[in-house]
């Protein structure tokens, strides 16, 4: 079975890249849902985020306000750090769990999605890391249109992650998606056929 670890910047096309791996026949993992599952109301994870943060975040039905602990974490490194040092751990057992899971099913791709692979440390659960790559003015772009961003707030998301050329460096398969859907599409398919389809 192979293992790929697909990240990206947001506005990358990581999630439609993962789309068209899912399409070819990959299992996929996503790191998100997994957040998801992990900030469960009355869980380990989420009584320490609520500990950590406050009450404040909590919505009336007892579920974590992803966007206001997005406010708070996006704005501070600090606290954005406290965050990732309560629930990386915990994701990380979850995501290798479920690798498990689908190995004893035969599965023979995996793509496990996640935006913070390597700052997570989930890169040693994959054999393969896989990175959509733009450059960061076309990023923006995308996040003012898609998200209704401003140029400041793009710019401070964007730079709130992992280093562009860093992430390049540490990735076997940069995938450019510096055109469209229709392109990164065309190279999701061609990638397929040469590493995997074989």
């Amino acid at each position: 079975m192979l293992v790929i670890g697909l990240t990206g910047s947001i506005g990358t096309g990581k999630s439609e890249a993962a789309r068209h791996l899912e399409e070819l026949g990959a299992s996929l993992i996503n790191a998100d849902q997994v957040g998801h599952e992990a900030y469960t109301p009355n869980t380990e994870a989420w009584e320490h985020v609520v500990a950590t943060f406050g009450d404040g975040i909590l919505q009336e039905d007892g579920e974590i306000d992803r966007e206001k602990l997005g406010a708070i974490v996006f704005s501070d490194p600090g606290q954005l750090e406290k965050l990732n040092q309560i629930m990386h751990p915990r994701m990380a057992r979850m995501v290798a769990d479920k690798i498990e899971v689908l190995r004893s099913q035969g599965v023979d791709v995996v793509v496990v999605e996640a935006a913070l692979l390597f700052e997570a440390g989930w890169d040693s659960l994959v054999e393969e890391v896989w990175v959509t790559d733009s450059s960061e003015q076309i990023v923006i772009e995308r996040l003012k249109q898609r998200n209704g961003m401003s140029e400041e707030e793009a710019s401070k998301r964007i730079h709130s992650q992992m280093d562009r050329a860093e992430r390049l460096e540490r990735s076997d398969v940069v995938i450019d998606n510096s055109s469209d859907m229709a392109g990164l599409k065309n190279a999701i398919e061609e990638l397929w056929d040469r590493r995997i389809a074989v």
